[in-house]
């Protein structure tokens, strides 16, 4: 690929850029206007002499897209839609940036696989996150995981991809990473070997740990979105909400580390700052512990493995008080226990929960149905899509449709 315009000189001459840009890790950001993409767009800026970014890719925040192009100067900028694309490169024509702009799906794919890029940071969220996110795995980059569905939806032809082409994987979710800063080096080899008897992911329990289970059914989607302890966008804020969200980074778990479902427990840590711990053979646990701000897992998967600046404030360990630990309560918020089942089912069964619950989320979002909801749609999905096993993406796009049009079937009947 190559950009349109002049490349982007600094002062000290081309030459020096030159060897500057070799010394720097090429980096693209898919999904560069969320959550994800903005904490890491801020990690980066304090690296500059670590890092340059090469692409970033964005549904449809046109603006705020630019203002990162104007920012970051990036070889390429991908938007989903054509007519997005083209106003891009307007504003980007009318400010001289050498940003050359690709659209679609395709074009988020180019830019995941481009030969110049070291790190793709796969922040996507959803179903609509996967192929770019394989693509990169199966160009070889390092992959710094954000998009949780990827190994949801297609956990096995991921990680196979990860291991044939010697992709490196690094997972950006607090919790994962937080598992990977305590665990031992070569523990890939075997958690067994490594002593690992159980991994333990810690969970806020949202914004509802405590609200009476009569009134989860008058609850709002603007209430669903307030984090007590961490910003994030709608749909995992209210995955955090139904606890959804931290059954999907049980499953998630499973295929990064190679562990049985069994063999990891979930704890409700209300404050948020043990990020997830590891349970040795030996009587030990290790645990993770920092302020919650996802600029710290994002810069130690960008440095992995030397730290690196993040700009998150240091935990006040004398100042913090009592860390309370508790069970989660999976009659309240059964959709944990669905996606405990999904993964024992396996095959497609993880696929179809995935897309039921996007389906769900999406609805009450749009104050279609309740809160109380959401279970009951992912509940029938997995009850009426028939089991199969996967062997290739077009099982898991098949597993994905099967799960949305069983989903929707249910809808009808509730609104």
């Amino acid at each position: 690929m190559e950009a349109i315009g002049k490349p982007v000189q600094s002062a000290a001459g081309p030459v020096a850029e030159e060897h500057s840009r070799r010394a720097q890790r090429q980096v693209v950001v898919l999904g560069s206007t969320g959550s994800i993409g903005v904490n890491t767009l801020d990690v980066v800026a304090r690296n500059p002499e670590r890092f340059r970014v090469l692409a970033l890719a964005a549904k449809r925040q046109v603006d705020r897209l630019f203002e990162q192009c104007r920012a970051f100067r990036p070889a390429y900028a991908v938007l989903r839609e054509p007519a997005d694309a083209r106003r891009l490169a307007e504003l980007l024509k009318m400010t001289s940036l050498p940003t050359q702009v690709l659209c679609g799906e395709e074009g988020f794919e180019q830019v995941a696989a481009a030969p110049e890029a070291d790190v793709v940071v796969a922040g996507i969220v959803g179903a609509a996150g996967l192929k770019s996110a394989l693509t990169a795995a199966c160009a070889g980059k390092t992959v710094l995981l954000a998009n949780k569905e990827a190994l949801v939806m297609a956990g096995r032809i991921f990680m196979d991809a990860v291991r044939t082409h010697g992709a490196t994987l690094l997972p950006v979710d607090s919790e994962h990473n937080a598992i990977l800063q305590a665990l031992p080096k070569g523990w890939q080899k075997s958690l067994d070997a490594a002593g690992v008897r159980r991994l333990w992911l810690t969970a806020s329990g949202g914004p509802f740990r405590t609200l009476a289970a009569h009134e989860l059914a008058c609850v709002t989607p603007e209430q669903a979105c307030a984090h007590p302890n961490w910003v994030m966008g709608k749909k995992i804020s209210v995955d955090s909400a139904t606890m959804m969200n931290k059954g999907l980074e049980v499953i998630e778990a499973c295929w990064l580390f190679n562990v049985g479902v069994e063999r990891i427990q979930v704890v409700i840590h209300p404050q948020s700052i043990i990020h997830s711990m590891v349970e040795y053979k030996d009587g030990s646990i290790i645990a993770q512990l920092g302020y919650p701000d996802m600029r710290t897992p994002i810069a130690y998967a960008l440095g992995y493995p030397e730290r690196i600046e993040a700009g998150v404030p240091l935990v006040d360990v004398l100042g913090f008080g009592r860390l309370e630990f508790e069970a989660p309560d999976v009659e309240r918020f059964p959709c944990l226990a669905l996606a405990y089942r999904a993964m024992r089912a396996g095959g497609n069964a993880p696929a179809v929960l995935n897309a039921a619950n996007e389906v769900a989320v999406e609805a009450f979002l749009e104050r279609r149905i309740p809160f109380t909801a959401i279970p009951d749609l992912i509940s029938h999905a997995l009850d009426r899509v028939p089991p199969s096993a996967i062997h290739c993406l077009e099982d898991v796009l098949g597993a994905d449709a099967a799960g949305r049009q069983a989903a929707r079937d249910r809808l009808i009947s509730l609104v």
